[in-house]
């Protein structure tokens, strides 16, 4: 038995700031959040996204987030030539992921070294102003309940999606560990190809948006199947 005193020091009737995420609910998802444009760069729910951060303004965001939910919201800027100019604040797409910081380094320099784990997606409401630099949005997370359950897809040939990407890495020369790959559950291979895919981000925009499991897996096959059919200059389409 614990008693009160003992109680107060260690710690056992405090409640955590931050929900594990067995526990997370849409209540515990803010209606608004810190922006972390980047092109090309895509973060699903339940997956990981290591992360070096060095710019100022990303400091800080990072900063205030462990300093609060420990939530940042990736998202991809439409045109991805003005990401390249700071002065600039691109246009985004209305949809983006939150993450949850789940580990991270700060180094001497004060740059960090950081891992996202999804949590949930969000669609952009509107830009609520800036905040030590970084751009802050009001979200709507109320359509994407089912991110935070492990909601199986429909079947699916797991073969044809391999041997698709097998063709799709050989022709870019590129490599991968394909017995890793092989191993893995349908449910992480369905996060985990759509992340290390070097995919346009006009695409990875699809692959975000895709509204099921079971819709990513067509959009996926789709894309490795025809790579180049959807253009990544917005003037294009």
């Amino acid at each position: 038995m614990v008693s009160s005193l003992e109680s107060t020091f260690f710690g056992e009737e405090s409640p955590r700031l931050v929900p594990r995420f067995g526990e997370l609910t849409l209540a515990d998802l803010p209606v608004e959040t810190g922006l972390f444009p980047l092109s090309g760069t895509l973060l699903l729910p339940r997956g990981k996204l290591p992360l070096n951060v060095f710019e100022p303004r990303y400091i800080a965001l990072v900063e205030d987030a462990l300093a609060s939910d420990r939530l940042i919201g990736m998202i991809q800027p439409v045109d991805p030539e003005d990401e390249a100019d700071e002065l600039l604040f691109p246009s985004l797409f209305g949809v983006g992921c939150l993450g949850r910081i789940t580990s991270f380094t700060e180094r001497g320099d004060g740059t960090f070294a950081i891992t996202l784990t999804g949590i949930s997606r969000f669609r952009v409401l509107r830009e609520s102003g800036i905040r030590r630099g970084y751009r802050r949005a009001r979200i709507d997370v109320s359509r994407y309940g089912a991110d935070l359950n492990e909601v199986p897809s429909a079947p699916f040939d797991r073969e044809v999606l391999l041997s698709s990407l097998r063709a799709y890495f050989r022709v870019r020369h590129l490599h991968a560990r394909w017995d890793v790959l092989e191993q893995m559950p349908d449910d992480m291979l369905l996060i985990t190809l759509p992340m290390i895919c070097p995919f346009p981000a006009a695409e990875k925009q699809l692959l975000l948006e895709a509204e099921t499991l079971t819709d990513r897996v067509q959009v996926l096959q789709t894309l490795l199947d025809f790579p180049g059919l959807f253009p990544d200059d917005p003037d294009d389409v």
